[in-house]
């Protein structure tokens, strides 16, 4: 390593300069709409009207014991706490404390990965790109200013999606359970600690898809065959969390910002302006 490349790296981030970028690409990203438009509406859709619809029904059929069925297929570390409770709460319980809670990882994964598509694929798009590459920051603190683009609004819209899920699951059970269903402990983990970090898993790959990519839409086709796999993944692990104790769901996050840190550093120092060019 050069001499040169060696105090390039020891420069301090320049905050100010990562501030304004970011800042301008919040307001690039409020006027488009096909950014906007599946940002809002899909989180409404999982953590609003669904979580509504479903808990409205299972409401219902607690009434019946409908609780039965459904916790006769369950694994026996699912069940055997919600079989513990009052039969008018089973389903209620089981419904909007567990069997929805993957839908609040896939939040912040899509709402990065639809911000980060538009990352350096969008400025191409609207033929910006040479404005920001000549722009007086170092590469690492451009790659930076993109990356908190995408995690700030993914991490502010999953908190607030989290905070109106909770409203909207405790004032259908109001009646029925003594007691909020969310949040407890494991949950608050799982939006404060695990979310984030599968924001950032998200970021490092789509940043880097875009700066490869040469439109916004070129950009979700590639990087939908990377981020797919990590939300089924989400999925398949989010109600896992709620399942385990608060030392392990901490180390469960701990190795998803692990491997988050390492795609986001070997994405920056791959990162260079030539390469965005070409």
């Amino acid at each position: 390593m050069t001499v040169a490349a060696t105090r390039h790296r020891r420069t301090p981030v320049d905050w100010s300069a990562v501030r304004a970028l970011v800042e301008r690409d919040l307001r690039a990203v409020r006027r488009s709409k096909a950014v906007v438009i599946p940002m809002l509406m899909v989180p409404v859709l999982l953590l609003v009207v669904l979580p509504l619809l479903v808990g409205m029904a299972a409401r219902s059929a607690s009434n019946s014991n409908g609780a039965e069925g459904f916790l006769e297929s369950l694994p026996a570390q699912l069940a055997e706490p919600i079989a513990a409770l009052p039969p008018e709460e089973q389903l209620l319980t089981l419904v909007l404390g567990y069997l929805l809670a993957p839908l609040f990882l896939i939040v912040p994964l899509m709402v990065s990965a639809v911000i980060a598509a538009d990352a350096f694929a969008g400025e191409k798009e609207r033929r910006t790109i040479e404005t920001l590459l000549h722009l007086p920051m170092a590469d690492r603190d451009l790659f930076l200013a993109k990356l908190l683009t995408g995690f700030v609004p993914a991490v502010a819209v999953s908190w607030i999606g989290f905070a109106v899920y909770a409203v909207v699951a405790n004032a259908v059970a109001w009646s029925v359970i003594d007691g909020p269903i969310v949040p407890n402990g494991l949950w608050l983990v799982m939006i404060f600690w695990v979310a984030p970090g599968i924001a950032a898993l998200g970021l490092g790959v789509m940043v880097r898809v875009s700066a490869r990519t040469r439109t916004t839409q070129e950009a979700n086709q590639l990087g939908g065959a990377v981020i797919l796999p990590l939300i089924f993944l989400a999925v398949g692990q989010s109600t896992g969390i709620l399942l385990v104790d608060l030392p392990i769901a901490l180390g469960i996050g701990a190795a998803v910002w692990l491997v988050a840190v390492i795609l986001v550093a070997r994405g920056a120092a791959r990162f260079t302006r030539d390469r965005i060019a070409g």
